[in-house]
């Protein structure tokens, strides 16, 4: 008999959009021969399966089984598609392993320490890894006179962005401190922390790693090169900027972002596929960590497809030795 393989979509987040389009890359480049796949949607209404007719049935939450007719179906791994919560910030991820699922992304330490953007940035500065100066604030504080001190003693420009959350939903570049405010503002309609990060000058960097048969292995570099200020949600999804992949760089700069991107994989001890983002600032020839995605978009339009194609490789392939990786945990 085939594996089982439940592939979750969804999510409870904005991010939804790019998890389906994630979800629709995956189950086109499954391997049939391999795997019987089911989709599974995670949404706020409900969790559910729907069969090829587009019948939809709800999962049983007691044990993630669904019901074919008469039959049911327990499932052998899962691969996580969610981006945002709860698929990618340890929620999901520690129901699985109440159940002793095997899945696809880190664990659920790792994804709720990576999730939160402070949290990240710490553990990397306190294990050797350049980051940008920020600052934390809290949502409870802001009625509080003081609340944007610590901030406004940044160098600005400066970021401010939801410090749980991806896709660089309710980010803005401020440049003036008068214009913290409203920045701050916007970010807490995502999030009850914001943070508040110093802007580096330098080309931007992105590279994807995962783990297949014990070994960890970097991708080629990207370069991203935004038509906006950023690399904002328009940016990553919606065509506003050129990506170029392999990097046009030396061979130099190219080990430092591998070796670095494997030393933070290992750091935080990542499991399956994520995807690291770095600023290179040519004038310090420093390479500043930014954050780590640890269930990176697998869209038609995302990086780390990208990545893997551009090394002469195809997702089926990829797909199924994630698969394999995440069954192989369940007969440790």
């Amino acid at each position: 008999m085939k594996p089982r393989i439940a592939l979750v979509t969804g999510g409870y987040s904005g991010e939804a959009e790019v998890s389906y389009g994630s979800a629709n890359t995956i189950q086109k480049n499954i391997d049939r021969n391999k795997f019987d796949l089911y989709r599974i949607d995670i949404t706020r209404d409900g969790w559910y399966y729907t069969n090829t007719e587009g019948v939809k049935s709800t999962v049983n939450k007691n044990d993630f089984s669904i019901h074919i007719g008469s039959q049911k179906i327990l499932f052998d791994g899962v691969l996580i598609a969610i981006h945002g919560t709860p698929g990618e910030d340890g929620k999901l991820q520690g129901y699985f392993d109440m159940l002793e699922i095997p899945y696809t992304t880190c664990d659920a330490g790792v994804s709720s320490i990576t999730f939160n953007k402070r949290y990240t940035v710490a553990v990397a500065s306190f294990s050797g890894i350049t980051v940008s100066r920020s600052v934390l604030l809290f949502k409870e504080d802001s009625t509080k006179f003081e609340f944007l001190a610590e901030a406004k003693k940044l160098k600005f420009p400066v970021f401010v962005k939801p410090n749980n959350g991806g896709s660089s939903i309710g980010t803005t570049k401020v440049d003036k401190k008068e214009s913290l405010d409203n920045a701050v503002a916007r970010a807490l309609k995502e999030d009850s922390q914001v943070l508040v990060e110093e802007f580096i000058p330098g080309r931007e960097f992105t590279i994807g790693v995962y783990k297949t048969k014990g070994n960890i292995v970097p991708l080629p570099v990207t370069e991203i090169i935004s038509k906006k200020e950023f690399f904002d949600f328009e940016a990553k999804y919606h065509g506003a900027s050129n990506e170029v992949t392999p990097a046009e760089i030396d061979n130099a700069l190219k080990n430092l972002i591998q070796t670095q991107a494997v030393k933070i994989y290992k750091i935080f001890n990542c499991s399956g596929v994520v995807r690291i983002d770095f600023i290179y600032n040519s004038a310090d020839r420093k390479l500043y960590m930014l954050e780590i995605n640890t269930v990176p978009g697998q869209t038609d339009a995302s990086l780390v497809p990208q990545q893997i194609l551009s090394t002469g490789g195809n997702l089926k392939d990829f797909y199924s030795a994630q698969i394999e990786e995440c069954l192989r945990k369940k007969e440790k």
